[in-house]
C-alpha cells in the first residue's frame, strides 16, 4: 500500500473517531459532567451546592443557583431592570449572539437583580451568569446594576454583588465600557449613603469588572480557587518576562496579596455574609457565633469594612 493510500485510511479513522466525539449540546444535556476523578453525576455536584467533594472545586453555578444557595429557594423576587436597545452599533451577528444567550440562560442580560432576605435583613443583590456572552458587561448589564443600587439606595438596604465575567463587552464598544464608570459612580452614591457594599468574588472576575465595581467593595470575599484578575497570565508574563508565582492570579494568592479580605467556601457563604451584615448594622447579634474561628474572621471584616 503506497502513501497516499495509508494517508487516506488514516484520514477516514480520524474522521470516524470524530464523530463519535459528544457535540456540545451532548454534553451541556448530559446527566455527567467531569472533574478530578473523571465523570461525575451533575446530580451529586448540585447536592453538594456544585462543589467537587474529591478537589473542593467550585464549578460555575447560574444566578438562580447562586440565589438559591445564599438566600433560598422561592425566598427572593427577582426585580424586573431596564431594557436597552440592542446592538447599538449594528456589530455584525450580535443579536444573534444575544439571542442564543438569552434561550441559552433564560435571562435578558447576563446580570440577576434580586430583593431578598437573610436572616430577616433585607438585602438587595445581584449575580452575573458567565455563560451569557462570559459574563461581560453592556448596557443591559449596566443598566441592571444601576437599578439594583437605586433600589438598595431608596429601599435603604445593603447591596450584594456576585462578580464574574470579563469586562467591557467588545460588541458594545465605549457604550460597554462606559458601563464602568457609570456603575463605579452609582457604588459611590451608596455608600454616601452609608449602605454596606458586599463583594463576592466569584470564577472567574477579571479585566474591566475587576478594574470597576468588582473591587470597590467595603469588604471582599471570594470563593476558593476562583480566578481574579485583570489582564490574563500569559500577557503578564510575556510583559514582565520573568515566571510568575505559583496560583498566581487565584483567590488565594490575591488574598495574600491584600486585595481580598476572606477566601469563602459556598456552604458557609450565608452565615459569613449574615454575620457581617448583623455587625455593620447592629442587628441581630445573637446569630453571631462565638466560635473562636468565626470570631477571628468577623474581627477581621470588621476591622477591613471600617
Amino acid at each position: 500500500m503506497n502513501w497516499i493510500k495509508k494517508t487516506l485510511r488514516f484520514g477516514e479513522k480520524v474522521k470516524k473517531l470524530l464523530k463519535k466525539r459528544p457535540t456540545k449540546e451532548e454534553i451541556e444535556s448530559s446527566d455527567w459532567t467531569s472533574c478530578c476523578k473523571g465523570p461525575i453525576l451533575k446530580k451529586e455536584l448540585e447536592d453538594n451546592l456544585f462543589v467537587c467533594p474529591s478537589c473542593n472545586k467550585h464549578h460555575r453555578i447560574n444566578c438562580q443557583q447562586r440565589f438559591d444557595i445564599v438566600f433560598g429557594k422561592n425566598n427572593y423576587e427577582v426585580l424586573e431592570t431596564p431594557r436597552p436597545q440592542d446592538d447599538p452599533l449594528q456589530f455584525p451577528d450580535y443579536k444573534d449572539k444575544l439571542k442564543n444567550a438569552r434561550k441559552k440562560t433564560g435571562m435578558d442580560c447576563g446580570i440577576m437583580v434580586i430583593k431578598t432576605k437573610i436572616n430577616n435583613i433585607n438585602v438587595t443583590a445581584c449575580a452575573s451568569d458567565f455563560a451569557f456572552i462570559g459574563g461581560s458587561i453592556g448596557a443591559a448589564e449596566g443598566e441592571a446594576i444601576l437599578y439594583g443600587i437605586q433600589h438598595a439606595i431608596e429601599n435603604q438596604q445593603p447591596f450584594i454583588n456576585f462578580t464574574s465575567g470579563g469586562g467591557a463587552r467588545m460588541m458594545e464598544n465605549l457604550i460597554a465600557l462606559s458601563q464602568l464608570t457609570r456603575t463605579t459612580l452609582a457604588i459611590n452614591e451608596l455608600k454616601k449613603n452609608n449602605l454596606p457594599y458586599l463583594v463576592v468574588l466569584c470564577d472567574p472576575t477579571a479585566g474591566g469588572i475587576t478594574a470597576s465595581y468588582a473591587m470597590i467593595g467595603d469588604l471582599h470575599f471570594a470563593e476558593p480557587g476562583a480566578l481574579v484578575a485583570f489582564a490574563g497570565s500569559r500577557v503578564i508574563q510575556g510583559t514582565v518576562k520573568e515566571e510568575l508565582p505559583e496560583n498566581f492570579q487565584k483567590s488565594e494568592y490575591v488574598q495574600k496579596t491584600g486585595f481580598i479580605d476572606l477566601i469563602v467556601e459556598r456552604k458557609d457563604l450565608k452565615e459569613k455574609i449574615t454575620s457581617i451584615l448583623s455587625i455593620l448594622l447592629k442587628k441581630n447579634p445573637d446569630i453571631i457565633s462565638s466560635s473562636d474561628e468565626t470570631s477571628e474572621d468577623n474581627r477581621t471584616l470588621t476591622k477591613a469594612a471600617s
